[in-house]
């Protein structure tokens, strides 16, 4: 596995899904506005035409009709490159409303048997299942980026801050070296509580690991407190991928931007955005402080 260059600036799919961190009216609008697979591929062709590469994303189902978009017209898209972001939480959550835990995960596995050793065997032998079973999870969810390029693979913030909170960590530990040993790319996280998250990693043998997180001047949605946050950048322990840079508004773009490129160990933003306008100023603005692409 080799260290992926990431590109300084991320585009991610919250815009696309009805989730927005400030206004309920907002979020129902961009939902709708999004009800058409021609309608994100909009929005992505703007961010591709000016220069954003790296699409971050859920692994919604949604997410599907635009890989096979991507993958119709290799030559357009030749630079496009994925980092999904798994698993989409809501449809693993509406599967236990629906049929209960074990049903839910009876609903995702397939029939052979592993999932009834693991739920009926010994600890052991249950533990041992377990490394099974999120290996088949990681595969599905991947199954919709086959011939694409996708470098990086992102444990979503649900899951990962479940599993901390939970003390599982070895968890993480088994999606790491899944995915560096079949896909030959590199595992990253979510999380809200970025130092927490650090030292649990370090403590499974995972160093500088890549983890994106809330990162922003004043504070916002920094679980963990924002000194130690600072500590973990500064420290080169950690490779950062900054969301909510902009604090959902309550930043100035220039402001924020300017802020954020003077922080050691942030290797990417990761932002959305519905319009042309919004895409090309933040552009503008990391281009500014953070370095245009070579």
């Amino acid at each position: 596995m080799t260290m992926a260059q990431m590109d300084r600036l991320l585009f991610g799919d919250n815009q696309f899904f009805g989730i927005n961190h400030m206004s309920e009216e907002k979020a129902r609008a961009q939902a709708m506005r999004f009800q058409k697979t021609d309608a994100i591929m909009e929005v992505l062709d703007v961010a591709y035409a000016e220069g954003i590469r790296t699409f971050m994303c859920t692994t919604h189902d949604r997410i599907t009709e635009v890989a096979d978009r991507v993958r119709a017209d290799p030559v357009r898209y030749a630079d496009f490159r994925f980092y999904p972001c798994m698993p989409y939480a809501h449809k693993y959550a509406n599967a236990v409303t629906d049929h209960g835990m074990v049903g839910a995960l009876r609903h995702f596995m397939p029939s052979d048997g592993v999932l009834s050793t693991a739920l009926t065997g010994g600890r052991a032998l249950a533990t041992k299942e377990v490394d099974g079973i999120a290996k088949v999870l990681i595969d599905m969810e991947m199954k919709m980026f086959h011939g694409l390029q996708t470098p990086v693979i992102f444990v979503q913030n649900v899951f990962t801050d479940l599993l901390l909170g939970m003390g599982f960590t070895r968890a993480l530990r088994i999606f790491h070296d899944h995915v560096v040993t079949k896909y030959g790319v590199e595992p990253a996280f979510i999380t809200m509580n970025m130092p927490m998250l650090l030292e649990a990693l370090e403590k499974e043998g995972i160093e500088r690991p890549i983890i994106c997180a809330n990162i922003n001047k004043i504070g916002f949605r920094m679980s963990g407190g924002f000194d130690a946050y600072l500590d973990a950048l500064r420290s080169g322990r950690v490779r950062a991928v900054a969301m909510s840079v902009y604090a959902s508004g309550a930043i100035p773009p220039d402001e924020a931007i300017h802020w954020i490129s003077e922080l050691p160990g942030v290797e990417s933003i990761v932002f959305g955005a519905s319009s042309a306008g919004n895409i090309r100023g933040t552009k503008a603005l990391v281009d500014k402080y953070m370095g245009a692409p070579a």
